[in-house]
């Protein structure tokens, strides 16, 4: 049964059937049911107007960036680094040259990684990550450790699904170089208190890594309030294409670090023995950049910008709270994760008697788009003392109508295997 009081709410913030209409994917029928997708913590659906941009550029713009002075090369460097100022001004940055295109954001984190970490990291200095990291946000970190024999240290996730800050503060010490943490959780959607975890680290000397990927798309930031030394945060999870990021930092500590990659684009002068660097960001971004990609980018930007992230924000934990709602009515199921004011627009569950992947399958067939198994977290899906979860993340388009059609296909699956 539906909430009115809910749906009323909802509607008010956003006005979800016209932002619908420029989804062409959303009026897909899938197994002859209306598609409902909730998988958005995965990638995001992309807009008309992202898709005519990339259209656009190859259709009418397309050349080689920074490196013409004829008109195409002019028009697609134009529209590129334009994009590139999109992205500063979405995130407040102080300047654009703070800003490195990456192909996603786990290329974001890898940059800081090798270049930073190599540099800045050695053995006996200590790495700090949580437990309910993405792998993108855990493996190079990891690596970096193995490389130069630091020692990786791990916050906990307590029972709420929240991070274990009284156990931070016994990890943090001067030998810690860096945090590296979410800014969300994939799984349990939990929102981090960022700047208390920055402000503590900074307190004891520590560099700060954010990982955006899952809250730039649906809270936005201001990288100079938040406070961390860098942030990676990725295009396709913001209504963007594939094959795009975004890593922010501190343009001092840019300027200090080597480059990541070497090749075309990210040099000033080359001799025999050795070479000189481009200025930022061009330093970071070796060879053919995804000039498309990132025109598609300032595409997505400029859509969330018109629709208000402050809108896109309310509107998730309005639906979100409602799924959690219906969901805990339904009963025989076990949801992760904080309560819906402490959350993102993502939903972890498993309904007892079925296995994620055999539920996700019969939820296809009814047109719904759930994603089910580790979530590339599986350290923390370890900690949840299980093998596998359901997921159902919401977006901007979705409406409440499709949290009970995702319901009622999980309570006929429940029939189905009788439970």
């Amino acid at each position: 049964m539906t909430s009115t009081a809910t749906i009323s709410t909802t509607s008010s913030v956003l006005d979800v059937e016209r932002i619908r209409a420029d989804f062409p994917l959303l009026q897909r029928v899938v197994n002859g049911y209306p598609l409902v997708y909730l998988d958005n913590a995965a990638t995001s659906q992309k807009p008309t107007a992202v898709i005519r941009a990339i259209d656009d550029y190859y259709q009418m713009h397309n050349a080689n960036v920074h490196r013409g002075v004829y008109t195409l090369s002019e028009e697609a460097t134009e529209a590129y680094e334009g994009a590139r100022r999109k992205v500063a001004r979405f995130i407040n940055a102080r300047s654009y040259r703070e800003v490195i295109f990456t192909r996603n954001a786990t290329e974001a984190i890898n940059l800081v990684a090798y270049a930073w970490g190599g540099a800045n990291v050695g053995k006996g200095d200590e790495i700090i990550v949580t437990d309910m990291e993405h792998h993108s946000n855990f493996v190079p970190w990891q690596l970096l450790a193995q490389r130069t024999g630091a020692t990786l240290r791990f916050i906990p996730v307590t029972p709420t699904g929240q991070l274990d800050l009284a156990v931070y503060n016994t990890l943090l010490s001067p030998r810690t170089r860096i945090v590296a943490f979410t800014g969300m959780s994939n799984v349990l959607g939990t929102i981090t208190p960022a700047s208390e975890i920055i402000e503590r680290a900074h307190a004891v000397g520590a560099r700060v890594l954010l990982d955006a990927s899952q809250l730039v798309p649906h809270k936005g930031i201001d990288v100079q309030v938040m406070g961390a030394d860098f942030v990676a945060f990725t295009g396709h999870k913001m209504l963007g294409p594939t094959g795009i990021g975004v890593l922010w930092g501190q343009r001092a500590l840019l300027e200090e670090m080597p480059p990541f990659l070497g090749g075309g684009d990210m040099i000033k002068e080359v001799y025999h023995a050795t070479s000189t660097w481009n200025e930022l960001p061009w330093k970071f971004e070796a060879g053919t950049p995804s000039i498309a990609e990132g025109i598609g980018l300032g595409a997505a930007v400029d859509y969330l910008t018109a629709v208000g992230m402050d809108k896109i924000h309310a509107h998730e934990r309005a639906i979100t709270s409602y799924a959690l709602e219906r969901l805990n009515a339904l009963g025989g199921i076990t949801l992760y994760g904080p309560p819906a004011d402490r959350r993102g627009g993502v939903v972890a569950f498993n309904v007892e008697g079925i296995h994620p992947h055999d539920l996700a399958s019969m939820l296809d067939q009814r047109g719904v788009a759930v994603r089910a198994g580790q979530h590339c977290a599986q350290p923390l899906i370890d900690h949840l003392g299980v093998t596998a979860t359901a997921r159902a993340s919401f977006y901007l388009y979705n409406r409440i109508d499709e949290v009970d059609t995702f319901v009622d296909a999980l309570d006929a699956a429940k029939q189905v295997f009788g439970v």
